[in-house]
């Protein structure tokens, strides 16, 4: 079952304006979608976006039933886009709840989780791009480094890599417990509570999906889709998405960064954001129902100019 993380607290930080347009970059299984349509009005309008195709199947049931609401098959990175298509021009709030969903970590098949044995595959939409299996079978291995260093923050990820490769000449890679299994045989230490696979396949989910590199495409683009006004509420699970959208966020509350001496006012600054509260944990009750909420880090900022 898909327990929507931050429900209430992230649909109340979006929704400011009932009749306004807005977009759930990261539709899922719509559980953040369905409260915004509870909140707007007659003439509110919602666009969600999904990459994977069961995401789609439910937007268009949704779809079907509330005439509000159209859902896309894509990334949130191509919004800008999208919206001429759907005759919207600007948003007054956009949300997206990052990272791999419980629907897809619970499916053994789609190869998200290294506790179920399914095909090594991880797309969000598997009928585009190259699996997981696909890229561990001719990835040179400093390549593979990289990716476990850089998207997973892996410190033994040489090691990890060349047990690997090593395996590929014997045998290949194509299922997730397969994977998990070498990685758990090579790592040297083990934390308390997590598994040894944990960064190497959250790296790996990461570099398939273009996750990091789509989050930088679409905060490029979101100061030009919003509203003065409008809401930008992003939930990440890892430092990693944290990181880049609380440094975009601190980038346009600052404004400008010119040396001391220039004589300029404050309103010369360029400032584009203001950050709307402090950051967002979910709650204990809320982690005891559902424990993939404990890393969850909700920020939310404003557009003023």
């Amino acid at each position: 079952m898909h327990e929507t993380v931050l429900l209430d607290e992230a649909v109340g930080a979006l929704v400011t304006n009932l009749e306004g347009n807005y977009l759930d970059g990261t539709f899922g299984r719509g559980g953040h979608s369905r409260e915004i349509l509870k909140r707007l009005g007659v003439q509110g309008r919602l666009l969600g976006i999904d990459k994977d195709p069961q995401a789609i199947a439910a937007g268009e049931e949704l779809q079907g039933f509330d005439s509000r609401f159209q859902i896309i098959q894509g990334s949130f990175a191509d919004a800008q886009q999208c919206l001429p298509q759907y005759h919207v021009e600007k948003l007054d709030g956009v949300l997206l709840d990052l990272g791999v969903s419980s629907p897809q970590l619970d499916q053994a098949e789609r190869g998200f989780s290294f506790l179920r044995d399914g095909n090594l595959d991880m797309r969000m939409n598997p009928q585009a791009g190259f699996s997981a299996a696909e890229w561990l079978a001719s990835a040179k291995e400093g390549d593979i480094v990289r990716v476990l260093k850089e998207y997973g923050e892996e410190r033994y990820a040489k090691r990890l890599a060349r047990a690997v490769v090593t395996e590929r000449e014997i045998n290949p890679i194509s299922t997730t417990l397969h994977l998990a299994g070498i990685l758990k045989e090579a790592h040297p230490a083990w934390e308390k509570g997590k598994h040894p696979a944990t960064k190497s396949f959250q790296a790996i989910r990461i570099f398939i999906n273009n996750e990091l590199t789509d989050l930088s495409r679409f905060l490029d683009q979101v100061l030009d889709l919003l509203v003065v006004g409008g809401r930008l509420v992003i939930i990440s699970f890892h430092s990693l998405e944290d990181r880049q959208v609380k440094r975009f966020i601190k980038k346009h509350v600052r404004g400008d960064q010119l040396p001391a001496a220039v004589p300029v006012t404050e309103d010369q600054l360029n400032k584009r954001l203001k950050q709307i509260g402090k950051v967002v944990k979910a709650s204990s009750a809320e982690i005891d129902g559902n424990v993939r909420s404990r890393s969850a880090i909700m920020r939310v900022a404003e557009k003023i100019a």
